[in-house]
């Protein structure tokens, strides 16, 4: 389909909202895709954003349209601060949103989806925080509103839709991370204890030490997860995420249920293992950057199977599992953007509100401290059940930010949008606000809970 949009010299037009390592990954990828084409690019820092495109392997003369409307017809790249400009520019088909930014990309959804324009919301923290009702509004306009491929969220999506579609039952999804349970405590300051034990990175200022710790914290853990739950149906276990140690061979072993004499609370759940044993052993074959699925065989002639075509089976040979050993950010991420210009289809798309994430405590705070979100010195975010989260009033993680504490917290708490000072006026906070009313509804027995 890519072939025939290039042959007709109509290629798929994209526009980037944010140069970042995701957004220069896809830039890298995306100047050598036949049938696509990089129309925008707009980033705060326009500077910075052409730096990063040379990185990714641009010339000056590939990034040199002074404006978005002689852009297509040079075959060429705009480079900009304006990303309303960007989203409102009627020769794009399809706006990446890669700012990271849970407002900003909020802001960006809404725009886009008014203008008609596809989304991949590359912005994960900003689907965790609203996207079932930006996936709801991008759905009423005739729009597609989608995951990232090449991030993990994707690509577990097409492992759950891979079961489905070939019968099985999904008993648990998830990805692997480096896991220890002091890690939730970890701050910018102190990440480095731990990154120095399995990263070489001999220059300290070539990363953002706030952006790693929210991998090592466990906030990206909960927040990727809380994305599957809500594309999938599947749900978060009750307390949250486990982290078992597991190799990438023991996946069906361990996690399925506890009934069955794995680690789960029951089945049709999310879970990310471990690639550290609790006594900081690193675990053999682990699957730290990988994704997988855990299935189950229905009757004893797939049981069979499973064992004769090496699907990984537990002991029991009930369960088994299949992985990808990897996942490649940005660039794969093409994907996404040609399923969504071209089939109409999302590569992972939010269809009900099941999971959250909510601002759990790091140490005890005090009231009057000032917040500083995802990967700081004060919350991680915690992955809890939907219903559980609006039924105690949690404060999403995404909303941990520059807002200020009115009463004390407990260190491992998880706080409540009564214990913060917010403003309702923000775009965030309205979202939010008006995706919790919308997912609001009577369950079976009565009591509130998300849908």
């Amino acid at each position: 389909m890519l072939l025939e949009r290039q042959a007709a010299g109509r290629p798929v037009t994209v526009g980037l909202i944010g140069a970042g390592k995701f957004g220069t990954m896809f830039a890298s990828q995306v100047r050598l895709t036949d049938g696509m084409h990089l129309l925008a690019v707009a980033d705060l820092d326009v500077s910075r954003a052409r730096q990063q495109l040379r990185t990714a392997g641009w010339n000056d003369e590939a990034m040199s349209a002074p404006s978005l409307e002689n852009a297509r017809a040079r075959r060429t790249t705009h480079v900009t601060e304006d990303a309303q400009a960007l989203i409102a520019c009627p020769e794009i088909e399809v706006v990446v949103e890669a700012t990271g930014i849970p407002a900003a990309g909020i802001g960006h959804a809404l725009a886009a989806i008014r203008h008609g324009k596809h989304i991949v919301m590359v912005n994960v923290e900003a689907d965790a925080l609203a996207g079932p009702l930006l996936a709801r509004k991008a759905k009423s306009a005739g729009v597609v509103y989608s995951l990232a491929w090449g991030d993990q969220p994707a690509l577990i999506c097409e492992h759950v839709d891979w079961a489905r579609a070939c019968g099985f039952k999904v008993v648990a999804a998830g990805k692997g991370t480096r896991y220890e349970p002091h890690y939730h405590r970890s701050t910018p300051d102190t990440v480095w204890d731990i990154l120095d034990k399995y990263l070489s990175i001999a220059d300290r200022t070539s990363i953002n030490p706030k952006m790693f710790n929210s991998f090592v914290d466990g906030t990206k853990s909960g927040i990727e997860m809380t994305a599957v739950c809500n594309a999938t149906g599947l749900v978060p276990q009750s307390g949250g995420l486990g982290f078992p140690p597991a190799s990438r061979f023991e996946l069906a072993e361990v996690c399925k249920p506890k009934a069955a004499g794995g680690t789960l609370e029951k089945a049709g759940v999310t879970e990310v293992t471990s690639s550290v044993y609790r006594d900081g052993r690193d675990v053999p074959h682990h699957l730290a950057l990988g994704t997988y699925v855990v299935f189950e065989g229905e009757s004893d002639y797939a049981r069979r199977c499973f064992k004769e075509y090496a699907m990984l089976p537990d002991r029991s040979g009930r369960y088994a599992a299949l992985y990808r050993p990897i996942h490649m950010i940005g660039l794969e991420l093409g994907v996404s953007v040609a399923s969504a210009a071209l089939r109409k289809e999302p590569t992972g798309a939010p269809t009900g509100f099941r999971s959250d994430v909510a601002a759990t405590a790091k140490r005890a705070l005090k009231a009057g401290e000032v917040l500083d979100g995802e990967g700081g010195f004060s919350v991680w975010g915690k992955q809890v059940p939907a219903a559980r989260s609006l039924e105690e009033e949690f404060l999403p993680l995404g909303l941990a930010h520059e807002v200020k504490l009115k009463r004390d917290v407990d260190e491992g708490q998880c706080l409540r949008w009564s214990d913060v000072a917010y403003d309702g006026n923000d775009i965030a906070v309205k979202a939010r606000r008006e995706m919790e009313a919308a997912f609001r509804l009577p369950n079976e027995s009565g009591t509130r809970g998300a849908n």
